[in-house]
């Protein structure tokens, strides 16, 4: 039939996952994980969460099409609790949306294609290196800066991004609520970018946050808030085009929503308490933790594809160590953001008496 969509014998044999009460209650929890990461470094959380249900034996374009559909309604929370602190730049978000459109599209039919080609090992291989060459070339540039910084030294760019960044390429615009002008095409690459590692492995916002902060001069926490803004579009689109080829399971997309919602609220509250550099270290932490998972567990697919011959064992020992990374990087995360939150709670909570004791005394006086 015309226009009808074929789907390949691969994704039938696929589509079936068994909902035990384990697996309900892990997806809560990593849902929860994501959220908060989500909320904190707007970067969707997906470099833990598609991992993650890969490692509770989802295969990888399942993963990715369940987090880029429950990442769309989270988005739209995620950026309306943004919007109400200052920390969305909607004209940004708008102008890079047709580059963004563009990226999902061609994720999805690539993914799609692996996918029908080299099988459900391959696509788990596929999505597995992206995460490796893109995590941590992210996390490299982030660690360096942090590291500069520490140093008592002045946040930089780097070499190569910082003359991309300063690229005078007209037509230039000016972004009011990141306070930036920066060309336009630039900011379309960006979007460019965003929107196809976003059909790729479930978000772009792990590239998209970093590239506005140094490519296009956007404070950390105006990046992490449009960052979310645009997920919104391309959380949409990935959901209808993963959900036409039959790639979307509703129940883990729910599963996710349930852990993730309240994840989100304490991630995007501890942005304002927060200092930008203390979450970008969080973000380095992370992203590296999950670059050395995603690295370590590949010989066990390339087993799989039949590559490469390794004992059950070798394989086990692999698995084990890569589960150890993934779920290290969200505990290390998760209790970070928390212990900075408290932190700061107890500042403010001082500062509070002192105040009311100075009160006190000038009615005495």
């Amino acid at each position: 039939m015309a226009g009808a969509v074929e789907i390949p014998a691969t994704v039938e044999a696929i589509k079936f996952i068994s909902m035990t009460p384990q697996m309900a209650a892990s997806l809560v929890g990593i849902g929860f994980v994501g959220g908060m990461l989500s909320g904190f470094l707007g970067s969707g959380g997906a470099f833990i969460m598609t991992p993650a249900m890969m490692s509770l034996g989802i295969p990888g374009i399942m993963a990715v099409a369940a987090n880029i559909t429950h990442k769309f309604g989270k988005a739209i929370m995620g950026s309306k609790k943004h919007g109400e602190y200052g920390n969305v730049d909607k004209r940004m978000g708008l102008v890079m949306f047709i580059a963004l459109f563009i990226g999902v599209q061609l994720a999805v039919s690539v993914s799609k294609n692996v996918l029908a080609k080299a099988g459900t090992a391959g696509s788990n291989l596929y999505i597995s290196v992206m995460f490796v060459v893109i995590l941590t070339w992210v996390s490299w540039f982030m660690y360096r800066d942090v590291k500069r910084t520490a140093a008592g030294g002045v946040p930089s760019r780097g070499g190569l991004a910082e003359k991309i960044g300063s690229l005078n390429i007209p037509p230039m615009i000016h972004f009011k609520v990141a306070n930036v002008r920066c060309s336009l095409w630039l900011a379309l690459l960006v979007g460019l970018a965003t929107g196809f590692l976003a059909g790729t492995i479930g978000v772009g916002g792990f590239i998209g946050v970093p590239a506005m902060i140094y490519l296009l001069g956007v404070p950390t926490y105006v990046a992490a808030g449009t960052e979310l803004f645009l997920a919104i579009f391309s959380g949409m689109q990935g959901a209808y085009l993963y959900a036409i080829n039959g790639l979307v399971d509703l129940r883990i997309t729910l599963l996710l929503y349930v852990g993730s919602l309240l994840g989100l609220t304490i991630g995007a509250v501890g942005t304002r308490v927060v200092r930008g550099m203390q979450i970008k270290q969080v973000m380095t932490a992370i992203i590296a933790m999950v670059a050395v998972s995603r690295a370590v567990v590949i010989p066990k697919y390339l087993v799989d594809m039949k590559v490469i011959k390794m004992s059950q064992q070798s394989v086990s020992l692999f698995k084990y160590a890569s589960d150890a990374f993934l779920y290290g990087s969200g505990l290390v995360g998760c209790s970070m953001i928390l212990y900075w939150m408290y932190r700061a709670w107890q500042r403010a909570s001082k500062m509070e008496k002192e105040r009311a004791a100075l009160g006190s005394e000038a009615s005495v006086r």
